[in-house]
């Protein structure tokens, strides 16, 4: 079985959403970082010097591969990433290897096993 992990970079506000969109599209489990930091093409406004950017969280998803551009859709959509500028970004990269898996390859399997 290949996985990818698929990161998202959005406001708090949104993470939970993102991430009931990812787990209904297939996802098994995410890991969540809380207060980064990050900029855009425009840069943030400031007040007496202080930064007036809401917080924002890296959602890590380790997901297969046949799921990854479903459940990547889904997290655009729900986080409103292609309508809202600095609303986030989700990347998806390949993963050569991971442990610590198996239970999720054996809940898998029948979602996934024909295309295997």
């Amino acid at each position: 079985m290949h996985f990818k992990l698929i990161l998202v970079f959005a406001d708090n506000q949104n993470t939970d959403p993102i991430m009931e969109a990812a787990r209904e599209a297939g996802a098994t489990g995410a890991t969540v970082i809380t207060s980064a930091r990050g900029e855009g093409i425009t840069k943030t406004k400031s007040f007496f010097g202080l930064n007036l950017e809401s917080p924002r969280d890296v959602v890590l998803f380790l997901v297969e591969e046949h799921l990854s551009q479903t459940i990547l859709e889904r997290i655009a959509k729900v986080g409103e990433f292609d309508n809202k500028p600095g609303s986030g970004i989700a990347v998806q990269i390949d993963v050569e290897d991971a442990v610590g898996v198996k239970h999720q390859i054996e809940a898998l399997v029948d979602v996934v096993g024909d295309e295997l």
